[in-house]
């Protein structure tokens, strides 16, 4: 088999890291004080997604096609450099004022995405992949450690997992990635992730935990799934107002916390609970299948900074998996994606062979 025939990022990686995370949940279940493994009915729900979403892809992957897809050159590689160096200019004065290290003190961490932080991080997500799609030099990747480091530093695994995902995958349709480099690459992806985890969950106050860094990957997946397993039988009872929440005040998952759980804590529902919580199991097939078609599509446009623009929208909707799809700055990501398409609406054709 040529490996390097595949694309091994292309929207159907979301099925796959799905399914592994299903497979994660499944195995915690059994291992860390839950009363019983994963319902069955959370199983069928997940797989039922999952080929939802599998057939949405799969239309646009052989029906669409897109003749020469329109490139935006008013981006200058000096004026992305700057706007990266103000992204990290930015966060590092968000640290400064937040006081402290959100990483080692939970206080501060419930306190770091300050709007500050809400401008930074996209700011740098965006323009450093554009950057890189657009103008590579390996120098460049300094930045992309640089960024990881300082957006690290606000306890979030998430953020560092944004960036170092996204541009390992812009670097992969970039033709960058050796196979000794891509090993690499992802291990220290893995490691930095499970160690910013594992460090965040120790500041936790009042909080002792027993299970080292491996096992508390597989305990957040089993609980992860379970409160969607809550969620089931809450399913549509809502009304849209999470949705609400995402695009105006407040906080959905502290929301879905004292729903689900009566209990004021910041919750991950998977990337089904919230629209499931919302509008049952229509909400969720409508979600699955938009997803399959819009990353099917963005997914065709993969050229110049559309390169970096589907890595972005590709990596948080994996991160989305665990975490659910409450974040506006990730919708503003879609957005982009969409105004890409916009531009791009004339070469847009369907596939007749």
């Amino acid at each position: 088999m040529n490996f390097k025939k595949i694309d091994f990022f292309q929207p159907m990686i979301l099925v796959v890291a799905i399914l592994a995370f299903l497979s994660m949940g499944y195995i915690g279940s059994f291992n860390y004080r839950f009363e019983d493994p994963l319902d069955l009915e959370v199983i069928l729900t997940v797989v039922f997604a999952c080929l939802i979403f599998a057939v949405g892809a799969l239309i646009v992957k052989y029906k669409i096609k897109i003749d020469d897809s329109k490139q935006i050159d008013f981006l200058s590689e000096k004026l992305l450099i700057i706007l990266v160096v103000i992204a990290l200019i930015l966060q590092a004065l968000n640290i400064v004022l937040i006081g402290g290290i959100p990483l080692f003190d939970s206080v501060l961490k419930s306190n770091a995405t300050t709007n500050i932080w809400r401008v930074a991080y996209p700011l740098f997500l965006i323009m450093m992949n554009v950057l890189l799609a657009k103008y590579y030099d390996r120098k460049y990747l300094l930045l992309v450690v640089l960024g990881a480091l300082i957006f690290g530093l606000n306890g979030y695994r998430t953020s560092v997992l944004g960036i170092l995902g996204s541009t390992f995958i812009t670097l992969y349709y970039l033709d960058k990635i050796s196979r000794k480099v891509g090993i690499i690459f992802i291990a220290v992806i893995v490691l930095g992730i499970m160690a910013i985890g594992y460090i965040a969950s120790q500041s936790i106050a009042n909080q002792h935990w027993t299970l080292n860094p491996l096992e508390l990957v597989f305990y957040r997946a089993a609980f992860t799934l379970e409160v969607f397993e809550r969620i089931l039988i809450l399913g549509g009872t809502t009304h849209g107002h999470i949705l609400s929440m995402i695009f105006s005040s407040g906080s959905p998952r502290t929301f879905i916390g004292q729903y689900v759980l009566t209990d004021n804590v910041c919750l991950t529902s998977t990337l089904f609970g919230p629209v499931y919580l919302d509008f049952g199991l229509i909400g969720l097939t409508i979600q699955m299948a938009f997803m399959g078609v819009f990353l099917g599509l963005v997914h065709k446009l993969k050229k110049g900074i559309g390169v970096g623009i589907y890595s972005i929208i590709l990596t948080h909707t994996l991160i989305w998996i665990e975490t659910g799809p409450t974040d506006i700055m990730i919708w503003f990501l879609y957005l982009i994606g969409f105004i890409l398409l916009i531009i791009n609406f004339n070469h847009i054709k369907l596939n007749k062979d």
